[in-house]
């Protein structure tokens, strides 16, 4: 397989799990919270393809692509969020907290903007080992108005990190649109600039245009050390939290929600390639039917898994 069309299968692979977990999500089996990044594929997988396995990655509360796109195993994901013995964390974080650390996964919070200092400390920790690892760090937009990230903009700056700051900037932070939240003038790639962290503005539904931002900002990374930032913008389809769609409840339009699906990252990735003669609807086909059975193994193997045993409550604490 061609590398274009790889990158196809990786969205591809995103969107189908995620839309089999929405489908899922009412047998009652995962009691978890879901934060579905169903419209924002291009993002995890643009970036994630520029990084070396070496790298690291961290995200936040809707994290499900950028642990798929990272190298993430697909079960241990899926028996996490069912909340099994064998999931990623045991079983004991669910979907907000995953973990994958040979894929280079070094796992999620759902406390907005709080892995941003977190993927800081490990790029500091990196350098004072003399690795040259990058440190991608993912978060929306919401996480810009946070103390952490002013302060860790600061200190990746003053200390010549490897942090790539990814901010998906998909318009809302739960019902709350940027307007509310922002005064006009602010420009999240302008507050970075404020602390010499240089910037770069790029369409995220758009792979090719994420892969070049993306490679573009490693490469001066690589030539001169010192932290960048992915301003991506993007939109979420599903609802904030959950498996079905909040378009009814009056904080976004159906014409907002429409515009944006006319821009979807799969379908625009899927007609460039096939323009390109990279793909073509056998091959899809293909992929699609490879990738479902791939997912219906998953979740049965995660649905008729054992849940941790009362015992394992007290693990991993210190006494």
């Amino acid at each position: 397989m061609n590398e274009r069309a790889d990158l196809f299968r990786q969205l591809l692979r995103v969107r189908m799990v995620e839309e089999a977990i929405a489908e899922h999500y009412p047998k009652w089996q995962m009691r978890c919270p879901v934060h579905l990044s169903i419209g924002q594929e291009a993002a995890a997988v643009g970036v994630c393809s520029r990084l070396r396995c070496s790298d690291r990655v961290m995200s936040g509360h809707r994290s499900h692509a950028h642990y798929l796109a990272k190298g993430g195993a697909l079960l241990p994901m899926l028996l996490e969020i069912h909340g099994k013995a064998d999931g990623c964390s045991s079983g004991r974080g669910g979907s907000m907290h995953l973990l994958d650390i040979e894929a280079g996964f070094h796992g999620a919070v759902p406390i907005v903007g709080s892995t941003i200092p977190i993927a800081t400390g490990l790029s500091f920790a990196d350098k004072l080992d003399g690795r040259d690892n990058v440190t991608a760090v993912f978060f929306g937009e919401a996480a810009t108005e946070e103390g952490v990230f002013a302060e860790s903009v600061n200190f990746a700056a003053l200390h010549d990190l490897r942090v790539l700051f990814v901010c998906e900037n998909n318009l809302y932070s739960v019902y709350s649109p940027i307007e509310v939240r922002q005064p006009p003038e602010r420009s999240i790639t302008a507050f970075a600039g404020a602390h010499g962290v240089v910037s770069f503005h790029a369409d995220g539904n758009d792979l090719d245009f994420v892969r070049d931002a993306t490679g573009e900002a490693l490469r001066q990374m690589s030539a001169r050390p010192g932290p960048k930032l992915l301003l991506l913008d993007t939109y979420r389809w599903r609802e904030h939290c959950g498996h079905g769609y909040d378009n009814h409840i009056g904080y976004r339009t159906e014409e907002e929600y429409l515009a944006w699906k006319e821009r979807d990252p799969l379908e625009m990735f899927r007609e460039r390639l096939t323009a390109e003669n990279a793909i073509d609807a056998t091959g899809v086909s293909k992929m699609m039917a490879e990738i479902s059975r791939e997912i219906q193994e998953a979740f049965s193997a995660a649905e008729s898994a054992p849940f941790p045993v009362p015992g394992s409550m007290f693990a991993h604490l210190l006494k």
